[in-house]
Order: structure tokens, then sequence, then C-alpha cells
């Protein structure tokens, strides 16, 4: 029997995408990272737009912050998004593999620029200017600078980006994408899990994710904030810089805006899932060959167990609670 997810490891609660006052967030990471552990997480990358902050001195037997930042490539620079709503972009966090790794890979003034305080502006560590083009070439360069100074690389709200199998199938080498953002849920954006599947489906591999991407421009008690909402609980021995990362590379999580998956197990062609109670809990594959159960009303399910077929190329989990959150597992080939 192969554990694809284990219930006898911990599983650490993360937000893998975050903006604090370092960029264009209100709060700062001192008040994220109490805000976060109030509600059980474990874990928080600092994503702040366009440079690398070290956050490792908030990192304490119950918490690790993720050195990371957020980069953009816009179809036309210089414009703002939200004032040309149709104009397409990428997205890409650059999650650091060593904490202390704070030089921000193919960094762009003209895109910081907008971002940039004075209380921190020293601490922004850059090689050299980097002139960014919206181009698959262009942004493959990206993800393949990053990965060689130390990074993996994610890519994000394909859907807010207004991009499409266009664009994204020819983005190489990504860790993962996001497949559930909640500031893009609270804005009426629906979530991107069709686009994992196109990727699957045209060869890449990777994992997916989901995040919050909060802000936090509005009060925890207002039911439009931006936080708490998405997440992955990643599957490890420790909380542990290097365990955790080696965790993310290796796909040894989930994703959620609700329920957990406390087991996934493959035993030659049965695959067996335990859950958290939830109305339905679903097999999806590389084709139409797919398997769904259905709790009766007022009953909940927890557990499934599912056949594979050797024509399903890849499987995964999605179990959804009577509130329409979903967990996603990720994606594990049929061969092994």
């Amino acid at each position: 029997m192969k554990i694809l997810l284990d219930n006898n490891k911990n599983y650490y609660k993360a937000n893998l995408h975050c903006h604090t006052n370092y960029s264009d967030g209100k709060l700062s990471p001192e008040e994220i990272k109490k805000a976060y552990k109030e509600h059980g997480y474990s874990i928080v990358a600092f994503t702040d737009h366009e440079h690398i902050i070290d956050h490792s001195y908030l990192n304490d037997e119950n918490f690790l912050a993720i050195t990371s930042c957020e980069l953009t490539i816009k179809e036309f620079p210089g414009k703002h998004t939200m004032k040309f709503p149709h104009m397409k972009v990428c997205h890409l966090n650059f999650y650091a593999l060593d904490p202390h790794n704070d030089v921000t890979p193919c960094y762009s003034y003209s895109y910081d620029e907008q971002f940039i305080k004075s209380f921190y502006k020293d601490k922004i560590k850059f090689e050299s200017e980097y002139e960014r083009f919206y181009t698959p070439e262009s942004i493959n360069e990206m993800i393949r600078i990053g990965k060689e100074k130390g990074f993996i690389v994610s890519y994000n709200h394909p859907s807010w980006s207004c991009e499409n199998a266009l664009q994204y199938l020819h983005y190489d080498d990504l860790f993962a994408v996001e497949i559930y953002n909640h500031d893009c849920a609270q804005m009426g954006i629906l979530t991107d899990e069709h686009v994992y599947d196109d990727m699957l489906r045209a060869g890449k591999k990777l994992f997916c994710s989901a995040c919050d991407d909060n802000h936090n421009k509005l009060d925890f008690d207002n039911p439009n904030q931006d936080s708490f909402g998405g997440w992955v609980c990643i599957n490890a021995e420790k909380l542990d810089y290097k365990e955790i990362m080696n965790a993310l590379q290796s796909g040894n999580f989930y994703a959620s805006s609700g329920p957990a998956i406390f087991s996934l197990t493959r035993d030659g062609d049965k695959v067996t899932v335990q859950t958290s109670a939830c109305k339905r809990i679903q097999l999806v594959t590389a084709t139409r060959r797919c398997g769904s159960f259905t709790a009766k009303d007022g009953e909940t399910l927890t557990n499934a167990e599912f056949l594979l077929s050797e024509t399903d190329g890849y499987f995964r989990i999605r179990a959804v609670d009577e509130n329409g959150n979903i967990a996603f597992s990720q994606a594990y080939p049929y061969q092994n």
C-alpha cells in the first residue's frame, strides 16, 4: 500500500500568498502572524509584491515565515491592472528554499516603485535590473532564473489575470498553480481548478494550491474580508523550514477552502480517502471516467473508495462540504 497523505504525520496549515504593509497590504508581518496563529495556522509565506524581505525573525516553535515574493509581468507595462481590466498579466510567487535567501530574482524597479516605502527600502536586495516582457519565453526565463537562484515558483490566479490556455500552457517548470484564491473569490472570480486539469492533460507536472492572497483592507469581522479562506495543509514530520520546503516540493500537501483530508492511500487500483464531514467525495481523472459519492439528505460522508483504471492517466480527489467549500488533493499519475 502506498501512503499519499499520512495521518500519522503532522499537518501544518499554511497560507502561501500574503501581502503586508511591506507592499500593498494593511497589516504588519507581526499583526499577520498573530492573526493567523489565532486561526490555527503554523505557516505564512510573506509574498509581498516585487521584493523579498527576510521575516525569519518571526519564527518560533509554532510558527514559520516562508521567505518569498510575488512578481508581475504585464501585457502593457506601466498600465494599472484595475484601470485596464482586460489587460493580461502573469503573477508568479517565488518561494525561497533557504529562509535567508532574500535577494529578489528578476528585480524590476519600474514594477516595484509603487510599493517601496521608506521604512524598509534599504532592506531590498537584488543583483541587477531585469527587463520583463509579456511573452512565454520571458516568463519561462524568469521561472528558470528563479529555480537557479534557489526558489520554487507558483502560478497565481489565472482567471483574475485574464489568462487562458493560449498563455498558461506555454509556462514550464512551475511548482504549483493556485486553483483557489480567497481574495479573488471574495471579488466573485471563480476557481481555477480547470486550469490545473488543462496543464496536467498537457503533460505538465505540478501541484495545486489554495491561498488567501490577503491584503486586509477590511476588518476581520467583515464577511467580505480576505483572510482565512484558502490554505494548504502540509504533511510533514516537524515544523522546520527545510522539512516544510521538501514537503512542498514533493507534493505532500493538499489544498482547501474548508474540508480536511486526513489520509489518502492507494493499494493497487483501490484508492481510499478519509475526510472531515462532507456532502460529496469525488475522483477526478485525466479522462471523463471519474467517480462521485453523495451523502443522503441530512447525512455526511467521511470516507470513500474508488477503483482506478489504467486509462485514467492521473487521479485526484476533491471533497465538498455542505457549504460548497472544497478540499483538493494533488494529482497522482496512474503509473507509479
